[in-house]
């Protein structure tokens, strides 16, 4: 019998986009199989236009797929997911903001988010299995608000405590923990690491990452 093959890890980037320290991008480096949703050109606060880029991103893909997502992102993939019926073996949804509550100076207000189409946050148990990887001491929202959020979503809440916002500004950097949840929600190694031999060829698509 045929095993299946190795899912692509798709990344799925908060409001800031690629920023080379971040977790998301070390792990991306990591990893065989891997595509990352790129940056918009335009309309960056746009929910429309960044469910669109991630939308795009997996229409590329044959084969299964496992999302990362963090800050933002984790918003996008929530919308995305009530919008597709592109089957999703799991997802990681790391430290999820708060839009319905005032975020700190310097991020979008209230009437930004909801002009661009974030607010309300999905309410909607998702249609795959999920992690919610939650911080203690996150500014941009309260631990009770994102468990708030695994329940109606019917992730499984992990508690990362005080990690902050799970960020370079927070010290992250590198994350191996982002690793083994991925490994633990798909109950085994979710993509071969560069440094063992791919199962298969890497996936074709100007969005994949090969060689970063």
């Amino acid at each position: 019998m045929n095993a299946l093959p190795e899912p692509t890890v798709v990344i799925v980037p908060g409001l800031r986009d690629h920023i080379a320290d971040h977790w998301q991008s070390l792990l991306a480096d990591t990893l065989w199989k891997v595509a990352i949703v790129p940056p918009l050109e335009r309309d960056g606060l746009s929910l429309a236009a960044r469910v669109a880029a991630l939308d795009a991103v997996l229409a590329d893909i044959d084969g299964p797929v496992v999302l990362v997502a963090h800050s933002a992102g984790v918003m996008i993939t929530v919308h995305w997911a009530h919008q597709s019926d592109r089957p999703v073996l799991g997802a990681l949804l790391a430290t999820p903001p708060d839009f319905e509550t005032p975020l700190p100076q310097g991020y979008p207000t209230a009437e930004e988010l909801a002009a661009n189409g974030w607010t309300p946050i999905p309410r909607r148990r998702l249609p795959f299995p999920s992690i919610v990887a939650a911080s203690s001491t996150d500014p941009l929202a309260t631990a009770r608000r994102v468990a708030g959020m695994a329940e109606v979503w019917g992730s499984r809440l992990v508690d990362l405590g005080d990690v902050g916002h799970l960020n370079p500004a927070a010290g992250y950097g590198p994350w191996p923990r982002a690793q083994e949840l991925l490994d633990e929600l798909l109950d085994g190694p979710v993509a071969v690491r560069r440094t063992g031999a791919p199962s298969e060829e890497p996936v074709s698509s100007a969005t994949l990452a090969q060689g970063r």
